[in-house]
């Protein structure tokens, strides 16, 4: 009886969840969504586990929320997988985090491809392991051509360097006569690592913190924030889905009434 009990509950999540898809995609999908996917850490940590664990468990939640945003209709998907300051943690982390790239892309590249996925990526390219930049590189050549969900890694990235880098470069082209001396907000935007994509409608940080912690500052300037308890390795499509669901809400007046 028990068995028959579970499968009846779980066909009725089933169609709510579905149900709650299609009011979803009839009410806007936002067309850009960044994730802050913090709580690995602590995740391993209530389970007696190395924090690598936890980096790994996260790995396979990034396929599940690219899939299922993808599946939405979101237009492009921003993580934030590691920050400028990030390489401040034990070096055996760093290394282990430094491979990750290598074995989400190594495993999931070809369902990215069959997904129409294009794979992107904000941050500081160079300084990066040789063995990850290849794994990146590789990714977003054989992805570039397709035409859905941009998947957009914000690796090694951080927000107050990209913005000081882009200042340095206005300067540059001021001195130089190809800019003008009047800068607006829409020729700054062009010069940031972001300047194809729209900025976020929706910023997602999960694992209880409320913060941004260095990520798309300028980006983010009037966009919808969503926190949640959650930690990352068991952040699912529901969660996810709640998210939107706020977001959908929410009157965005961009300061006006």
């Amino acid at each position: 009886m028990d068995s028959i009990w579970k499968r009846i509950v779980k066909k009725d999540a089933s169609s709510d969840l579905t149900n709650r898809i299609k009011k979803a995609k009839e009410s806007g999908i936002p067309h850009h969504v960044a994730i802050i996917m913090d709580g690995n850490g602590r995740w391993a940590k209530k389970r007696s586990l190395p924090r690598i664990a936890g980096h790994h468990e996260g790995m396979k939640v990034v396929k599940k929320i690219t899939k299922f945003a993808s599946k939405l209709g979101v237009s492009s998907l921003t993580l934030y997988a590691f920050s400028t300051e990030n390489w401040k943690r034990p070096k055996s982390e760093v290394e282990f985090l430094m491979k990750l790239p290598e074995e989400f892309l190594g495993t999931f590249l070809p369902e990215l491809i069959e997904e129409n996925v294009r794979v992107e990526m904000i941050g500081e390219k160079e300084t990066l392991p040789a063995h990850t930049k290849r794994a990146i590189d590789r990714a977003m050549e054989e992805t570039k051509g397709n035409t859905g969900l941009v998947l957009n890694f914000a690796l090694n990235y951080g927000s107050r360097a990209e913005i000081l880098k882009a200042v340095q470069h206005v300067l540059e082209d001021v001195e130089s006569g190809i800019l003008p001396k009047e800068l607006t907000e829409e020729i700054f935007s062009k010069y940031l690592m972001t300047s194809t994509m729209p900025d976020p409608d929706l910023l997602i940080r999960t694992s209880g913190e409320i913060r941004l912690s260095n990520f798309m500052l300028w980006q983010s300037a009037y966009s919808e924030l969503w926190f949640t308890d959650v930690l990352w390795p068991d952040f699912k499509e529901e969660h996810f889905l709640e998210a939107l669901e706020v977001y959908q809400k929410r009157v965005r007046r961009y300061g006006g009434v």
